[in-house]
């Protein structure tokens, strides 16, 4: 355990824990400049419910996010437990991916560099920079923006195309991170944002990108097995830390 885990994350309640850790995501984003205010959605298995995801309920700033407001919906967009109504392209978008892709999180999110490389008409995440590599072969690709989701067969349509990849490009609309935990999913959309800016400020520079060779590609993606920080602890570490930052600017999510 980290020597400055915070008492909110001390939790032995896994719905409790997750629902701290859903609001925090929401008001990191918002700190990192990822959210449209009410808009774009992160969703949650309920820990032992499978079918069954957490959200913020539609209307709220995800400033304001609060562990007590997240509520509990279904595929069906049935509230479950707690108020509120979930939005249509949450329900649309995010159940079937849950369901089809096995992902216990799916974030969605319109954060500015990864839309800006996403309205080019070749908008590849090139693997130019270390953060880059690390993402080589974990990135599905949706060149057909369709409009807004309106019923499950977009999320249905989505999972299809996303199958095992940890991210999803949507051309001219968004991306979309997956994964086993909020932490992991969480710090993949931080990297990926990452790497979009650094690429489309190089390519502002009008000179050529040098893309790094297979090999050192594979070996950033490979993980050592002596490294004294695995990248489940890693994951983990960052969000702790940032838990602990929004803390200091923007307490009041565990409430």
């Amino acid at each position: 355990m980290s020597v400055h885990t915070l008492p909110t994350q001390i939790n032995h309640d896994p719905i409790r824990q997750t629902k701290i850790h859903l609001a925090a995501a929401l008001r990191l984003a918002v700190h990192d400049g990822f959210d449209e205010g009410i808009d774009n959605h992160f969703t949650v298995c309920v820990p032992g419910r499978e079918d069954q995801y957490m959200v913020l309920p539609f209307g709220l700033h995800w400033s304001e996010a609060r562990a007590s407001d997240i509520m509990v919906f279904n595929e069906a967009g049935k509230t479950l437990e707690g108020q509120g109504v979930v939005e249509l392209s949450a329900q649309s978008i995010h159940a079937p991916l849950h369901r089809l892709t096995g992902a216990k999180v799916v974030l969605h999110t319109h954060q500015p560099w990864a839309l800006a490389l996403n309205m080019l008409e070749d908008n590849r995440l090139l693997p130019a920079t270390q953060t880059a590599a690390f993402f080589d072969g974990r990135i599905a690709y949706d060149d057909t923006y369709t409009g807004l989701a309106a019923s499950l067969n977009e999320g249905e349509r989505l999972a299809g195309l996303m199958k095992n990849k940890s991210v999803m490009f949507l051309k001219n609309h968004g991306v979309i991170s997956v994964g086993d935990t909020i932490a992991q999913a969480y710090r993949l959309l931080y990297n990926l944002e990452r790497a979009c800016k650094t690429q489309v400020l190089a390519m502002s520079t009008g000179k050529p990108i040098h893309v790094l060779e297979q090999a050192v590609i594979d070996k950033v993606r490979t993980p050592n097995v002596n490294d004294r920080h695995p990248r489940s602890e890693r994951e983990r570490l960052y969000f702790e830390a940032m838990m602990r930052v929004i803390d200091r600017v923007n307490p009041g999510y565990a409430d």
